[in-house]
């Protein structure tokens, strides 16, 4: 703003330097014509009715003579052709009778009157080849009248404002340096705030999968950054403060309930074996199997708790789902169920034993639930180029009020004697989120579609 300040306040400076040079040229072409006027003489009382042929070649000889006189102080035409610098000289008389004489230009090319600079006072611009041959040149002219002679007299501007473009254009330039300064400034500004936000945003994405080890720099680059780096950091203490909460109090649960399970199990062991009839036997065996599951579900959620230990590498989607259906291939021979993997190369981040989990748990629960001579097809791939992976059976399906609740649909397995891998679709759905992937489940018709796509 300055720089463009500075530069309109060159340029009116200029101007105004220029209708100075102008005044000056004007005061001089005025002397001259006063000066044509003196020396013509009697020769001012001809009128039209009395001028002679003889007496307009005369007076053309006379301005020629008074055109090729010595060389003025200001300059001569042939250094204005020359240098571009104003003073020289021009001169026009036109008799009623006979040839005008001098740079017939000055009467034809009309110009602007300025009447400040006085009475019949011109600016008139000579292109190039009307006075100079290879230079235009700006003049300021005179055209008034003698007895029955018109007399136009002129004088060429100086050209020394060009000093003042010059300084214009230094100024000009100066202001583009500032402005590129400006902007380099701006750039880097923008740099260090976008790496500022980076390193808040990275502090988050940590703590969104229980890293809670890296904390927002605080930066000086703007005060909301620096208020917003402080809330930050202060939510990440808390957050801490009540996960370590959170584990404790899951430590001593699990630490209360261990034992009892395990007498429990003992217990039924015991009584399984005094047992006299099948029945009692069974019924010990089924109460057996719930503590066993019981116990696992309770493994697997402290092994969700413990997130912040989890390592993050980079996983190949398409062979954790091969190796899921190998693990399982027996098991779906078993059952007359086929196995179908159709998978490219894609890649997660993500600790690889719990995402090893959440494909076997799907396998194992879409291999359970299949009928004989059905198929499970195992699908990776991108979708609008996010990572997806889907589990697909042919068996009973999912009641499609229970398709955005798992853990309902789980619970209902249980009720009709269908027993799931651990937590079942609750433990996958889980894993995934803490991955950052979302989880959906559609009804295949028959069967159902378990997917998992990753927002990266």
């Amino acid at each position: 703003m300055a720089a463009v300040a500075l530069t309109g306040s060159l340029m009116a400076t200029s101007t105004a330097v220029r209708m100075d040079q102008r005044e000056k040229a004007a005061l001089a072409a005025l002397n001259d014509y006063s000066s044509m006027a003196s020396k013509l003489g009697g020769e001012s009382s001809l009128t039209a009715a009395s001028i002679t042929e003889a007496d307009a070649a005369y007076l053309s000889g006379w301005l020629s003579a008074f055109q090729a006189g010595p060389t003025r102080e200001a300059g001569s035409l042939a250094e204005t052709c020359r240098t571009g610098q104003g003073g020289a000289g021009v001169r026009f008389i036109r008799a009623p009778v006979g040839k005008p004489a001098g740079l017939a230009a000055l009467e034809t090319v009309r110009g602007e009157r300025v009447p400040r600079l006085g009475d019949g006072v011109y600016v008139v611009q000579l292109e190039r080849g009307m006075l100079c041959p290879s230079r235009a040149v700006e003049v300021v002219v005179v055209r008034q009248s003698v007895g029955a002679l018109d007399i136009a007299v002129g004088r060429v501007v100086d050209r020394s404002g060009q000093a003042w473009g010059w300084a214009v254009a230094a100024v000009a330039a100066a202001g583009v340096l500032l402005l590129a300064f400006g902007l380099t400034a701006a750039t880097f500004a923008r740099r260090r705030l976008t790496s500022a936000v980076a390193d808040v945003s990275r502090a988050l994405d940590l703590a969104s999968v229980g890293d809670f080890s890296v904390r927002a720099p605080e930066t000086a680059v703007a005060p909301e950054l620096t208020e917003l780096t402080g809330q930050v950091n202060l939510t990440l203490d808390r957050l801490e403060e009540l996960l370590s909460w959170l584990r404790d109090s899951a430590d001593q649960l699990a630490h209360d309930f261990r034992t009892p399970l395990a007498r429990a199990s003992a217990r039924l062991d015991r009584l399984k074996e005094a047992s006299t009839t099948p029945e009692a036997r069974a019924l010990a065996e089924e109460a057996r199997a719930d503590l066993t599951r019981l116990t696992r579900a309770m493994n697997e959620a402290m092994t969700l708790r413990d997130g912040e230990a989890w390592v993050f590498e980079t996983v190949r989607l398409d062979r954790l789902a091969a190796s899921a259906a190998e693990l399982y291939q027996p098991l779906a021979e078993e059952r007359g169920v086929v196995i179908r993997v159709e998978a490219s190369p894609v890649s997660v981040l993500g600790v690889r034993s719990l995402l090893q989990r959440a494909v076997t748990n799907l396998v194992d629960n879409a291999v359970k639930f299949s009928p004989e001579g059905g198929v499970v097809t195992l699908s990776v791939r991108r979708d609008d180029g996010k990572p997806a992976l889907s589990v697909a059976d042919q068996g009973p399906g999912l009641d499609p009020e229970l398709l955005d609740d798992p853990a309902r649909a789980v619970s209902r397995a249980a009720d009709e004697g269908r027993e799931s891998h651990g937590m079942g679709l609750a433990f996958v759905r889980a894993i995934l989120k803490r991955h950052g992937a979302a989880m959906t489940i559609d009804d295949a018709r028959p069967g159902a579609v378990v997917t998992a796509r990753f927002s990266r």
